[in-house]
């Protein structure tokens, strides 16, 4: 069977915020102006939110430039902050309340809306297909389309019903080339096919260090008398500060009786035997957490890797026929703990700045700097500005020192020097030998719960017999460099068990990948010390599928 192609004015790889709004605004443009504009969004979750992880408390900044009436368009932002509570967690019983006057102001969400992600995403794709964009649910963008000149033409959608091998099963059917004057790429963190430009056109080579962190989170349903619609809690410390490593919590009372509980972890941590998901487990048994979670029950789990470098950390996001944009450049605003208006406003600029060049007779394919220059004149821009010391300054300086600098800096005077952190997370780890191993608790089915109960929760689900998606660059690495270096931390960094060691019937150990667990979270792409798994994007519709969110 041959590939078709297809040609549109603008391919946009990823529905999620930064993906759906480039969309919408192009087409809002087109339509105010009566022009046709030929618009496509590739997504390879099988339905559009599937794929979308986020805390999330949502600042509705970009939302409200994009649709003023989306109240009376019935988004799903129902459920306003009506209190912020911020702790430091001191150990396992005991936890300390800061006064909202030492909290940085990025941290203060009056105005904001707790809400699932999930469910935006599901409504701006009603948004954008109502405006005329034609979406594409379980279709991963594959690989990259250069023209002769080097220039980005467009993608290609991946084969379905190949073996595991890569022969053809009687299901078989080739991929589409999608073509397209200018490709956008919103895949969000760590997308495969946004690391590939960056390589190839070397767009951080002016950039700090990405820095990343994994969060790993779980929806509730709780007894109507512990439920406060509206609170938010945040928080540090304990447990993660046992193993000298930094993150935070979330605890967010939404609607219909449910809560957002989950911990983000950072992954510079350097201790091999930390495991995120248990470290998230047990801090479920703090009584701070556990007074909401008791006599609940969990209805929902996942995990996402999430870009924090934030200002500093940002690569060139154009090259010659694309745009990088959202979390796939990294424009989350750690010290807000958000990312969703920040890359919805990537995409309404990306969209602004193509429809000009298309109306202007632009033939595609140029390095479109008009993007850069609208990005650094907008708000965007200013707000990462304005937050580039938070990162570097608790990872330089440790919890209390750095926040300490972080206060000021946020709250009483903008620090006149820029802090770096240009160390790279997969880097940091230490050999096992050199740390103390972590002897975590067992699961008790109430509170905290196992890999296999939690990954059964995501929905996560791939056809088995395909090509697996989670590459080696080198298969004996795992066995004859990670296992006796660093005890193999696969094993424990990756939330849902893809990663094993086990013996084989003559008693010899082999690295097993569960692939069929993955819920594309991309840890294992980030955090491996030998840079040696490349995630790539199995047959379409696979991975989990996650409601609200």
């Amino acid at each position: 069977m041959q590939r078709e192609s297809m040609e549109f004015d603008v391919v946009i790889v990823g529905a999620g915020p930064a993906g759906l709004s480039t969309a919408c605004r192009l087409m809002q443009q087109a339509n105010e102006a009566g022009q046709e504009l030929m618009v496509c969004v590739v997504e390879k979750g099988a339905e559009v939110g599937g794929h979308i992880l986020s805390g999330a408390v949502i600042e509705s900044r970009a939302l409200d430039e994009l649709f003023p009436d989306w109240k009376e368009q019935d988004a799903p932002l129902k459920t306003a902050v009506t209190e912020d509570q911020v702790y430091l967690l001191r150990n396992a019983e005991k936890a300390t309340k800061l006064p909202n006057a030492f909290v940085p102001k990025t941290m203060h969400n009056h105005g904001n809306y707790i809400a699932s992600v999930g469910n935006l995403t599901r409504w701006l794709g009603e948004q954008a297909e109502q405006l005329g964009v034609e979406i594409f649910p379980g279709f991963p963008a594959s690989h990259i389309i250069y023209g002769d000149d080097g220039r980005v033409a467009g993608i290609g959608t991946g084969d379905m019903g190949l073996d595991e091998h890569g022969e053809q099963k009687d299901t078989y059917m080739p991929g589409m080339d999608l073509l397209a004057k200018y490709t956008i790429f919103s895949e969000g963190c760590r997308g495969h096919l946004g690391k590939e430009l960056i390589a190839k056109f070397d767009l951080d080579k002016d950039a700090d260090a990405q820095h990343y962190g994994i969060g790993i989170k779980e929806l509730w349903d709780i007894p109507a008398d512990k439920h406060q619609p509206g609170l938010v809690l945040h928080g540090a410390g304990w447990p993660l500060s046992e193993a000298n490593a930094s993150g935070g919590f979330f605890l967010y009372h939404g609607d219909d009786s449910q809560v957002m509980v989950g911990l983000i972890t950072d992954l510079n941590y350097d201790n091999p035997h930390l495991s995120p998901f248990d470290e998230f487990q047990r801090m479920k048994h703090h009584p701070l957490i556990s007074q909401y979670l008791e006599g609940g029950k969990r209805i929902s789990y996942g995990a996402r890797a999430i870009t924090k470098g934030g200002f500093n950390a940002l690569p060139k996001m154009t090259m010659p026929g694309a745009l990088l944009l959202g979390c796939d450049a990294g424009t989350l605003n750690f010290a807000k703990i958000k990312g969703v208006h920040t890359a919805m406003k990537t995409g309404m600029i990306a969209a602004e700045t193509i429809f000009a060049a298309l109306t202007n007779g632009d033939e595609g394919g140029k390095d479109l700097t008009a993007y850069s220059d609208n990005f650094n004149s907008s708000w965007v821009y200013d707000e990462l500005y304005r937050t580039r010391n938070f990162g570097p300054a608790l990872h330089k300086y440790g919890t209390f020192i750095g926040g300490a600098v972080n206060f000021i800096d946020q709250n009483i005077v903008s620090l006149p020097f820029t802090l770096r952190d240009n160390h790279e997370d997969y880097a940091q780890m230490k050999p096992a030998s050199e740390c103390t191993k972590i002897s975590y608790p067992k699961p008790d089915g109430v509170l905290s719960f196992d890999k296999n109960s939690s990954v059964f929760l995501s929905n996560a689900n791939h056809e088995e017999n395909q090509p697996c998606h989670l590459q080696l660059k080198d298969s004996s690495i795992p066995l004859m460099q990670n296992l006796p270096k660093f005890d193999e931390p696969a094993q424990r960094y990756c939330p849902v068990g893809v990663y094993e060691i086990l013996q084989d019937a003559a008693g010899e150990k082999v690295f097993q990948i569960n692939s069929q667990n993955c819920v594309h979270c991309k840890t294992c792409d980030i955090k491996d010390p030998a840079q040696n798994i490349t995630w790539v994007t199995p047959e379409g519709g696979g991975g989990p599928n996650y409601p609200n969110m």
